[in-house]
This record gives C-alpha cells, sequence and structure tokens, in this order.
C-alpha cells in the first residue's frame, strides 16, 4: 500500500504493520474515526463500520517497539473496550505484540492486568473478536485468549514463553511456528477458532463474525422452506459407513451469494465435533454436529469441552442453536478418563442445561447412551427434538445390547445359529426399549419429520420460540 505525502509529490511506502492501515482495511472506507491522538503509545484506537455496524478496534502499533504493551498503550485499549460497552457494540482487537514494556517494570504489568480486566467485563456482554496478525507474546497472548473468537494469519504466533526461554528451562528444540504458530493452536491446543490465508482474509473473517453476532437478523420460514431439500442423501446408504458431516451443514444452512454461510470454528480440533456459526432463514445460528468421520463422531474430552464453550458463547450473545446428532457415545479408553472425560463432558451438560436461548435437536441416524443426554436432549431443556425416519434412540445399539443381555444364551447357542439367534434377540429388544417411538410416546421426541423438510421444520421452530439470550460470562472454559 501506498500513499502520497502531501509535502512532496512522490510515493511514501506505508509499513505493512502500521495499524492505521490495518484498521482501515477492518473498516468500511471512510467510516474510522480515530478515538485518540496517534501517539508512540504502541495501540491505535478507533470506532467505525463494518458493513454497516457501528464497532470499535484497537491495533498493536508493531512500529513502535514492537508493538510493546505500556501503560498508555493499555489505557488506550481499556478506553476502547469501555467505549464498547457503553454503546453495545462488538470490539476487534488486532494484535502484534512482544508483550508488556520491560522498561515500564511492575506498572507495565499492572497495565496490562487492567486491559485483562476490561476484557472480563465485556465478556459475554459484547462480542469481542481478535485478530492475530504477528506476535502475541508473553502478557499479550493472554488477551486473544480472554476474547470470544481469535483469528490468526500465517505470521500470527501465539505464547507465553519464546523458543529461547523454553530452550535454557526444559532443554527442548523448538521454533516459533511449531510453538505457536497458526497449525499449533487450530489444531492442538483449540488456542484459535480460524487458521486465515493470510491478513487480508484475517480481517475478512473478522468483518463476517462482527455481522453474524451483531446483526443476527429474523427468521424468514418461507425462505426457509424454499431452499428445503433431502438432506439425507448426502449420507451414505449404509449405516455403518462413515461420513463427513460437513456437507450436510452446509445444505442445511443458507448460501449467500452462492456461498455457504457458514463460518466453522476450531476445526482443526476435536474434530469429531463441529461447531460454528450461519444462516437459517436469513436468521444467524449457531450449529454443532457430531462428525462420524472423526472417531466414528463419538464425544470424547476435547469435544465436549470444544462443545460447552460454544454452546455458553451462543447463550451469551443470544443466538438460536442446531444440534445434528449421529453419535455412539462416548470414547472409551484409559487415555480419556485421565484426560477428565468425566470432568470435561459435565461442561456440556451444565452448558447445555444453563442454556436458554432457543434450540433444537435432530438426530440423523443414532443417538446412544450418555452421550443422548449431553447433546441438547429434552432433560436439559430443548426447545424440540425430532428424528429422521429409522434413526436409533437408545441405551446402546440393539445388537450390542443383546450381547450383554443374552451373553450366556448366545454363547450355548450352537455356532451356525448363534448369528441368527442374535439377529433375533437384537429385533426383540428394539421392539421392547422403543427406540424412537418410545422417545416419542414419553415426549422427548417431538416428531419424526421427512429429511426433505428439515430447513423449513428446524426454522419454524427456532422462529416460534421466544428470543431468550443467557446473562453469563463467556469465560474461555
Amino acid at each position: 500500500m501506498t500513499i502520497l505525502d502531501p509535502a512532496t509529490p512522490r510515493e511514501t511506502t506505508v509499513d505493512p504493520r502500521d495499524p492505521l492501515a490495518r484498521l482501515e482495511k477492518l473498516f468500511d472506507p471512510g467510516s474510522l474515526e480515530l478515538l485518540h491522538t496517534r501517539d508512540k503509545s504502541g495501540v491505535l484506537a478507533a470506532v467505525g463500520e463494518v458493513d454497516g455496524i457501528r464497532t470499535v478496534a484497537y491495533c498493536s502499533d508493531a512500529t513502535v517497539m514492537g508493538g510493546a504493551m505500556g501503560v498508555e498503550g493499555c489505557k488506550h485499549i481499556v478506553s476502547a473496550i469501555d467505549h464498547a460497552i457503553d454503546h453495545e457494540i462488538p470490539v476487534v482487537g488486532i494484535f502484534h505484540s512482544g508483550g508488556a514494556r520491560l522498561a515500564e517494570g511492575v506498572e507495565a504489568l499492572h497495565a496490562v492486568g487492567l486491559v485483562f480486566e476490561a476484557m472480563v467485563r465485556a465478556s459475554g456482554l459484547i462480542p469481542q473478536i481478535s485478530v492475530v496478525l504477528g506476535f502475541a507474546a508473553g502478557g499479550a497472548a493472554y488477551g486473544p485468549a480472554l476474547t470470544d473468537i481469535v483469528i490468526m494469519a500465517p505470521e500470527g504466533r501465539v505464547f507465553v514463553t519464546g523458543p529461547d526461554v523454553v530452550r535454557s528451562v526444559t532443554g527442548e528444540q523448538v521454533d516459533m511456528e511449531s510453538l505457536g504458530g497458526p497449525d499449533t493452536h487450530t489444531k492442538k491446543s483449540g488456542v484459535a477458532h480460524i487458521a486465515a490465508h493470510d491478513e487480508a482474509d484475517a480481517l475478512h473473517r473478522a468483518r463476517r463474525l462482527v455481522s453474524m453476532l451483531a446483526e443476527q437478523g429474523e427468521f424468514d420460514v418461507v425462505a426457509a422452506t424454499l431452499g428445503d431439500t433431502d438432506l439425507r442423501a448426502l449420507m451414505p446408504a449404509s449405516p455403518r459407513r462413515a461420513y463427513d458431516v460437513r456437507p450436510i451443514v452446509h445444505q442445511l444452512l443458507d448460501n449467500v451469494d452462492g456461498e455457504s454461510s457458514f463460518e466453522e470454528l476450531q476445526a482443526g480440533w476435536a474434530r469429531s465435533i463441529v461447531s460454528g456459526f450461519g444462516r437459517l432463514g436469513g436468521r444467524t445460528v449457531g450449529v454443532i454436529a457430531n462428525n462420524p468421520l472423526r472417531l466414528g463422531g463419538c464425544l470424547n474430552s476435547e469435544s465436549a469441552e470444544k462443545s460447552a464453550r460454544f454452546v455458553r458463547m451462543c447463550n451469551a450473545f443470544g443466538v438460536p442453536l442446531v444440534v445434528i446428532v449421529d453419535v455412539p457415545g462416548y470414547l472409551p479408553g484409559v487415555s480419556q478418563e485421565w484426560e477428565g472425560v468425566v470432568r470435561r463432558g459435565a461442561k456440556l451438560l451444565h452448558a447445555f442445561a444453563e442454556a436458554k436461548v432457543p434450540r433444537v435437536t435432530l438426530v440423523t441416524r443414532k443417538i446412544y447412551g450418555g452421550a443422548y443426554i449431553a447433546m441438547n436432549s429434552r432433560a436439559l431443556g430443548a426447545t424440540a427434538v425430532y428424528a429422521w425416519p429409522e434413526s436409533e434412540v437408545a441405551v446402546m445399539g440393539a445388537k450390542a445390547a443383546v450381547g450383554i443381555l443374552h451373553k450366556k444364551a448366545l454363547a450355548a447357542a450352537p455356532e451356525e445359529e448363534r448369528e441368527a439367534l442374535h439377529d433375533r434377540l437384537a429385533a426383540e429388544h428394539e421392539a421392547i426399549a422403543g427406540g424412537v417411538g418410545r422417545a416419542m410416546a414419553i415426549g422427548v421426541v417431538d416428531e419424526m419429520i421427512d429429511p426433505a423438510t428439515t430447513r423449513s421444520t428446524l426454522a419454524a421452530a427456532l422462529a416460534a420460540a421466544p428470543a431468550v439470550r443467557g446473562r453469563h460470562k463467556n469465560i474461555p472454559l
């Protein structure tokens, strides 16, 4: 990018790290208004419009001491967040900072702490989106982590201690990208929600999420009906075949300008769950879907935690939820128990039971065991629960169940008759246990619906429910 220097006719090259240039790329053209005079504080804050939505943004000035955070710069961030809270508008933080200013010592640390306190005050009240374009190191690492959504450009690096310190303390050899790059934080740690293609894409994704969260729209059930299509045609014919749930999610949600409206979050982490925002009949919704392509769609410690955080974010900002279920249960194993599947799985139970927003569940193929409860069941307050024909609702699969219940009878049967007996007992068990029919009879499944009317059915159920918003912070679970 170049601008004309008013003092001379020659062109002056703008430093790509220049905070004003970065803020201008975030905001709609001509809408930027600085919230303070530009200085050497290492931060520039402004207010402007994002797709016509009034938005506050602050940006590290990496041209001054590498964007290190000092007392004055932190004051600008706190003031910007307070402005966003007072006007109930979103705030975007653009990070490129090496951490607290060493020369300012404990004063800088205290100032950074005040930034964190402001972020917590804003949590759950207004959307906070972080865009990491360079370093977010030391104390600056926790800035993005305290916000709702973290987007990383390829050059983004988030870590508390750099490679040199790691090497001197632990002896581990690691470079900056492996320690805190986008791949690390979108696939291993779960810190980041989106890995952008480049800086421009990172700012574009931030704009898109501002629009999703701050301008949520209204349900148009007629428009949703016009987009109805047989979603089950996207699934394999065999109930034992794995498949990627994303095509179903994309087809369920609206297309905008020929592209799916779905913005997936944390796509590379806890991949047995797909979560993200999209539009359904013009209204922003949050989607959580089991993905049988990974771990058979099982819930595990990571996917339960990922889902719980997303449910609480949607609840805090009044975003209705669509929960698409095809889950065989919780992933068994020693590692899961040691990784806290009970503790982390309880977060998902708590999140759904606490949620006030409208939320519908769709069972596409099966829902077994404890995962039945955890995936937005009627017991936890689901607005409505629907099932496609031939889907299963049970403690476990019928064949697995009779393998336990009739273990002795199966063992005593002649080998050539054992499989037929197993099938007959499974059919009898399914009839007794009830499946979807029994679930409908006791009111925990509302209706069996035609897959071809799924969009309109879910949109109508959400539109009919009271638009309620939760009142809590969005702690980074």
